[in-house]
This record gives C-alpha cells, sequence and structure tokens, in this order.
C-alpha cells in the first residue's frame, strides 16, 4: 500500500481513537456526578452512562488505538534510521504515554463500572486533559519535525495547563455557586 494511503488511514483511526480519548472522560465525569441525584434517577443515569462507555471503550476507541498504532508502525521504515529523525523517536515516546493514558482509562471504566472507583467530578476533569496535552505535542512535533522547536512548544503546554486547570477550577466555582 502506498505511503499516502497508509498515512491517510493512521490520521483517520489517530483522530477516532482522540475522538473516544476526549469523550470517555466525559462520560465517566457525568457517571459521577449522576451520584448527585435521587436514586432512581442516578441508577438510570449510571445504567445509560455504562453502556455509552462500553459501547465508546470496544466499539470506537480500542480498534482506532490498535489501526493508528498499526498503520503508524507501517510508516516506520521510511524513516530509517531514526537516529537520523529524533523527532519521531520523541513522538513514540509520546505516543507509548499516550498509550498508558489510554489504559489508565481503561482502569478507570472498570472501577466504575464494579463501583470501586473514588475518582471526583473534579479529578476527572482534570484527568481528561491529559489527552489534549498528548494532542499538541504530537501534532506539533510531526508538523515541525524538530526538537528544538518543542521547547517552545513545551512552554506552550506549560501554559495550556496552566490555562486548562485554570479553566476548570472557574468552570468548578461557577458550578457550585449555581
Amino acid at each position: 500500500m502506498p505511503y499516502d494511503y497508509i498515512k491517510a488511514l493512521h490520521i483517520i483511526f489517530v483522530v477516532t481513537w482522540f475522538s473516544g480519548l476526549f469523550y470517555l472522560p466525559r462520560l465517566f465525569i457525568y457517571f459521577v456526578e449522576a451520584n448527585e441525584r435521587e436514586d432512581v434517577i442516578r441508577d438510570a443515569f449510571q445504567e445509560q452512562f455504562l453502556i455509552m462507555q462500553r459501547r465508546l471503550w470496544y466499539g470506537i476507541t480500542w480498534p482506532s488505538c490498535v489501526l493508528a498504532i498499526l498503520f503508524g508502525g507501517s510508516m516506520i521504515h521510511y524513516w530509517m534510521p531514526l537516529s537520523e529523525n529524533p523527532w519521531l523517536i520523541t513522538k513514540l515516546c509520546f505516543v507509548f504515554f499516550l498509550f498508558l493514558y489510554h489504559l489508565s482509562l481503561g482502569k478507570i471504566y472498570k472501577r466504575l463500572k464494579s463501583g470501586e472507583s473514588k475518582l471526583t467530578s473534579f479529578q476527572l476533569r482534570l484527568w481528561n486533559e491529559v489527552s489534549t496535552l498528548f494532542l499538541v505535542a504530537i501534532v506539533f512535533l510531526v508538523v515541525l519535525k524538530n526538537i528544538l522547536s518543542m521547547g517552545y512548544g513545551i512552554i506552550g503546554l506549560v501554559g495550556l495547563v496552566i490555562l486548562l486547570v485554570s479553566g476548570i477550577k472557574v468552570y468548578k466555582n461557577i458550578r457550585t455557586k449555581g
């Protein structure tokens, strides 16, 4: 299969993988916040959120993860030797940690399903933003193909983290007052 077709398929599955990584934690937040409802409503909401989580996790997020990694991995030989492409080594490190994040969402899903999770909606909101940080880092790295430029990217990421955490705190204050 020609490089451009593999690259297009890789991008498609990266997009669908990230859609799962963005939406699944939101469903976790809604599930946890349902605990504040009356028993009948809480049970109905949580049952529905578990169905949505299962379908998203097994129907979109996992298959997209596997296919993104397979198509991405099949392009590595175009960039050999890796020592001449340090940006790609850095990208692969980010993808490895993104995969660990992906697995952490699976643990949260299983804990919520079994009623063992003690995470608050605020903690889940913070955890929800991790995928955004990975996305920003990986996209800038792939587009710029330059680790030195990552210095500026890291400064931008730190700024983004501060902005996201501040936004989450402001949102929490608005919700608790309203």
